[in-house]
């Protein structure tokens, strides 16, 4: 999810030798260019990590081999998504969408025909970098294009946009696999880049500029440190974190580029990054909104279908008949609450929709082996339209506190903010997912040995549950023996089951804590002045 694609001046604050030429094109069409990239690059990551088990039948590909193909498509995206910020405000999003989006295409095609491992990790890396351009320029251009009262229409339009392709990802990605074939978990980005690539043409402006000025080391140094150190988020549960030699390399290695990093700024400072702009209570609050609001996004992508998958063992299709149907009411609700917002605070809905989530996921947190996807689906409708009111929330006010801390007034404000929010998007996430996922695990062996002191061997209990395991085996047995070795394993999946599902309840009790001390810090915000009523009467 894809927070905070907030501001940046492509358009209005450009360094002074930038002149653009009288312009034919339509930022309308350029409009849903940006808005269709942004919903493709989200696609394109969330079909990769749904269908990662289809894809590794399909392959031959062994599971540590196949876990890499997300994290190397992610880290690339890491890579290009913060640098592009700042190269934008040169060059125009014109000059950087069309290469990377014909990149893309042909990545994306070529993707299914990789011969074997290494050039399908190669040509996904390729991806990355590509489609790590699209979030980052979507609500740049779009807040620089749109007239100042459809702004908040256009926050909307970009949030339903991002919902409502995270909602429908695995259900896609389920039918592509049971009535085509799994190359099309890359093909849809070859199939629709290309008209991303025509409206670019005719609705983004070129612009004429100087060459950018930017400390391109201190940049890559920058870029690199983030990869590394995601890819080590990424891969550290799997490996076991700093007990493997890997994940010690990639901390140590993003931990030495960052230390570069500072080191270049302190010796030769970028002009074009302001750090003490971002040094303010309300920018550093709603930035810390985005890790909380995509900590919530965890329930519905990472703890729900977990559970479906391990305790009920549903395909992704089904999976996805139980998500994606909340995907419409999500994108209608979206344009009421802009509505709402103009006449309203949105810092209040930002709360009021994070509210709702952590009551949503507090009713989930009663959850037991007994539930199914449809025991999920009323209390996911009211998750869903919280979600929505957050999403649009955080995004309305983040752009209004850009605006009220003067980020428009100079390419160096713009562009640090820009970037800084993009940050807090893209690892902000991935450390929110990373503490998940190692949350998940750590419950679920609490769970499994505070059990285990209640199933020992010659207990009456364990005995008799056992014996009764054994008689409903024993007609699909030889003999006693078999039956009680089958009611032996089947009572340790149970016991297992039992463990993962109270580790799940623990997961969306936790989200609901950090949502809490979330909103008891969003009392420290100093009040804003301006205003989407205020701002839809400016001319």
């Amino acid at each position: 999810m894809t927070t905070s694609e907030t501001i940046e001046t492509t358009g209005q604050s450009t360094p002074s030798k930038s002149v653009p030429p009288p312009s034919t094109t339509n930022p309308y069409v350029g409009i849903f260019a940006v808005f269709l990239g942004a919903g493709l690059a989200t696609l394109s990551s969330r079909l990769l990590s749904v269908g990662l088990p289809d894809l590794r039948g399909a392959l031959g590909i062994s599971f540590d081999d196949a876990s890499w193909l997300p994290t190397a498509f992610n880290m690339a995206t890491i890579f290009s998504g913060v640098f592009v910020v700042f190269l934008n405000a040169f060059w125009g999003p014109r000059r950087i969408l069309l290469p990377a989006a014909a990149t893309f295409t042909a990545a994306s095609f070529l993707l299914p025909f990789a011969p074997n491992y290494q050039v399908m990790l190669a040509l996904l890396i390729v991806a990355g970098l590509a489609s790590g351009t699209f979030y980052s320029l979507t609500m740049t251009f779009v807040l620089t294009n749109l007239p100042k009262r459809l702004i908040i229409f256009g926050i909307a339009a970009y949030a339903a946009d991002i919902v409502f392709v995270s909602n429908i990802a695995t259900l896609l990605e389920g039918w592509y696999v049971d009535h085509l074939s799994w190359h099309w978990i890359f093909w849809t980005a070859a199939l629709f880049t290309p008209v991303m690539m025509v409206c670019i043409y005719f609705g983004i402006p070129r612009r004429i500029n100087t060459e950018p000025r930017l400390n391109w080391r201190g940049f890559t140094y920058f870029s690199l440190s983030l990869a590394l150190l995601y890819g080590a988020l990424d891969q550290g549960q799997r490996l076991d974190w700093l007990n493997s030699g890997t994940i010690v390399a990639m901390v140590v290695a993003g931990l030495f580029l960052f230390g570069a990093t500072i080191v270049r700024r302190m010796v030769q400072p970028n002009p074009e990054v302001n750090l003490k702009f971002l040094c303010t209570r309300n920018i550093i609050i709603l930035a810390l909104s985005i890790f909380v609001f995509k900590f919530m996004h965890l329930a519905a992508i990472v703890l729900v279908p977990g559970f479906l998958s391990n305790i009920q063992h549903y395909r992704p299709l089904e999976t996805g008949h139980t998500l994606a149907w909340v995907a419409l009411p999500m994108f209608a609700v979206v344009w009421l609450v802009a509505t709402i917002i103009i006449h309203g605070n949105s810092r209040l809905v930002l709360a009021l929709g994070l509210t709702v989530g952590a009551v949503c996921c507090w009713l989930w947190s009663h959850v037991d082996t007994s539930w199914s996807g449809s025991s999920f689906e009323i209390v996911e409708l009211l998750f869903s339209l919280g979600l929505a009111g957050a999403y649009i929330g955080l995004v309305s006010s983040i752009v209004l506190e850009a605006l009220e801390a003067g980020a428009l007034t100079s390419a160096a404000n713009a562009a640090t903010f820009s970037g800084f929010m993009h940050l807090m998007r893209l690892f902000g996430g991935q450390v929110g997912v990373a503490a998940l996922t190692h949350f998940i695990a750590v419950r679920e062996q609490f769970h499994s040995n505070m059990l285990g002191l209640y199933v020992q061997k010659g207990s009456w209990l364990t005995n008799h549950r056992l014996l009764m395991l054994a008689g409903g085996a024993l007609p699909q047995s030889t003999g006693k023996q078999e039956a009680l070795q089958r009611a032996a394993t089947v009572l340790g999946l149970q016991v297992r089951a039992q463990a993962y599902t109270l580790a799940t309840s623990d997961g969306f009790v936790l989200i609901v804590l950090v949502v809490i001390v979330y909103l008891l810090i969003m009392l420290l915000l100093e009040p804003g002045k301006i205003t989407f009523k205020a701002l839809s009467k400016m001319q």
